[in-house]
């Protein structure tokens, strides 16, 4: 599947490299599907390993020192589980070659539980484990999907990866009840996710500026108690693009064009 995606990136190089002087400046066109070149990046790049692989470092070296102070608190790392701990880059990679888009075929894709663990995901929650630090998975994924969840995580040797320590979506994407409830017995040491709203519910606007201010009021935070992962294929940060809805009632991605900054 990755062969294939290459074809088509080279593809459409190669389509775009044959165009007039006026079309080109266009490259790519119009119809190139908004996440390839983000699907290619997560499959391909070393950077991205890089960055996931930075990422897990850096938290490893925050629990690190937190466990160097003496507690009675019980501690808890809380990770997101798309893109933070499983890699559903294979789904993303199918819908551009057959022309699908979330939520066709989400189902079917995490029923089979054949997601790979995000680079140093593993290896890192394997790490807070050993250390006694109680590991919960708070997922906007819905609970007819848990029972698959818990296979794909366990199969991969994903620690805590249990019913009372997977909480899943009900009836609101909010996570923010959900980490009360942890914090209810526990002391959050950790949270890791690839959305801002993994963090904290004002990121779930729909408004742009507040989520960029909420960012930059939060400086402290980042790198800290907060370990963002890299995304650049979905997430809310979509939803607040100028142009998004008319590109999504359109199918015409020029309109995402208006949210590019040049010189």
């Amino acid at each position: 599947m990755k062969i294939k995606l290459i074809g088509l990136l080279v593809f459409l190089f190669i389509l775009a490299s044959c165009e007039g002087p006026n079309q080109h400046h266009h490259a790519p066109a119009h119809g190139t599907h908004p996440a390839l070149y983000a699907t290619l990046y997560q499959q391909q790049a070393a950077e991205y390993k890089a960055l996931c692989y930075q990422a897990f470092n850096i938290a490893a070296e925050r629990l690190d020192s937190r466990l160097q102070s003496p507690t009675d608190n019980l501690l808890a790392v809380v990770v997101d589980i798309d893109e933070t701990v499983l890699d559903n880059s294979p789904y993303q990679a199918q819908g551009i070659l057959d022309h699908f888009g979330y939520p066709e075929k989400w189902d079917e894709w995490i029923n089979a539980a054949k997601a790979e663990p995000v680079p140093g995901a593993l290896e890192f929650l394997k790490y807070a484990s050993e250390k006694g630090v109680a590991v919960f998975y708070i997922s906007n994924r819905k609970e007819k999907l848990r029972e698959s969840t818990l296979k794909n995580l366990q199969e991969l040797g994903f620690p805590d990866a249990a019913n009372e320590q997977l909480l899943l979506r009900t009836t609101e994407n909010d996570k923010e009840p959900r980490r009360q409830q942890v914090l209810a017995t526990y002391e959050i040491v950790l949270l890791m996710g690839d959305n801002l709203g993994d963090f904290h519910s004002t990121f779930d606007t729909s408004d742009a500026a507040v989520r960029d201010s909420f960012t930059t009021k939060n400086i402290s935070n980042f790198g800290k108690k907060w370990i963002v992962l890299p995304n650049a294929v979905y997430g809310s940060w979509m939803n607040v693009l100028p142009g998004m809805d008319e590109a999504r009632k359109t199918h015409d991605n020029s309109y995402l064009e208006q949210g590019l900054k040049g010189f």
